[in-house]
């Protein structure tokens, strides 16, 4: 399974996050530190946000940290919502897809119980263990 660059993103601004809990970061300060699209990960930080994994700050002093203890927030959490938006595959997406093979097709549930063992090894892990650290 290939993740998206949104939920890289992501994972990564989470574990930066984990590993100095106390602190409040920017999204120019995290995205300057991991070299990505400073655009990209503020869509990224409202994603997450919205999502309760983190809250954020407006002004002067702002920012954004955990929003409840790293040790609480599994990856499978995570991968989850920030892959809601993507499908695997074309049938899986909300309205079906248009892919010919549906009716009859023998891969779907295959790649359904994949996707669902790969997501409980993610559920096996927390944000804690995987903190970048400070």
């Amino acid at each position: 399974m290939r993740l998206t660059s949104f939920t890289d993103f992501g994972l990564r601004t989470l574990m930066r996050l984990a590993g100095d809990p106390d602190q409040s970061f920017t999204t120019e300060a995290i995205a300057e530190e991991f070299a990505i699209s400073r655009h990209h990960l503020t869509k990224v930080v409202s994603n997450l946000a919205s999502a309760g994994f983190i809250v954020t700050q407006r002004g002067a002093g702002g920012g954004f940290r955990l929003a409840r203890p790293a040790k609480s927030i599994t990856l499978g959490a995570i991968v989850r919502s920030l892959e809601s938006r993507e499908a695997l595959v074309e049938c899986f997406r909300p309205d079906g897809g248009t892919c010919v093979l549906t009716p009859i097709c023998r891969l779907k549930g295959r790649l359904a119980a994949a996707r669902e063992a790969f997501l409980k090894e993610l559920d096996a892990t927390t944000l804690a263990e995987c903190a970048y650290p400070a």
